[in-house]
């Protein structure tokens, strides 16, 4: 039950990311990643105040719901929210070092990824 609730989750984060980041294309322009960064802002916040809520106000509340929300629609919304709860957590919990090798990692690891993939593309 979990995984197809996690999979329409992830089917609404994704469509309501796309129109998001088209209608702030259409009032910005495209000439810097406005929808991009909109999005990965908002999903971040949608992550951190539905983390507490769920976790330290509503506890009992289903897992399944948990999942439906929190992995499936803020998942297919933006990773970038993951991304940064498991990275707040860390600091959170002292671990200065290992968090900032996330964001380290992440960002240098993930454009280098994309450079390659970029580059693979190109030469099939």
């Amino acid at each position: 039950m979990s995984t197809l609730l996690i999979f329409l989750g992830a089917g609404i984060g994704g469509v309501a990311r796309y129109w998001l980041s088209n209608g702030v294309y259409f009032f910005l322009g495209r000439n810097f990643p406005y929808g991009t960064l909109i999005v990965n802002i908002s999903g971040c916040f949608l992550m951190g105040l539905l983390f507490i809520i769920l976790q330290e106000r509503f506890n009992g509340i289903a897992p399944q719901l948990r999942s439906f929300l929190l992995i499936g629609t803020l998942g297919g919304y933006t990773t970038f929210s993951s991304f940064s709860m498991e990275t707040l957590n860390l600091f959170e919990n002292g671990d200065w070092l290992s968090a900032a090798l996330n964001i380290l990692l992440t960002v240098i690891l993930c454009m280098v990824a994309t450079w390659f993939g970029v580059i693979g593309g190109r030469n099939l």
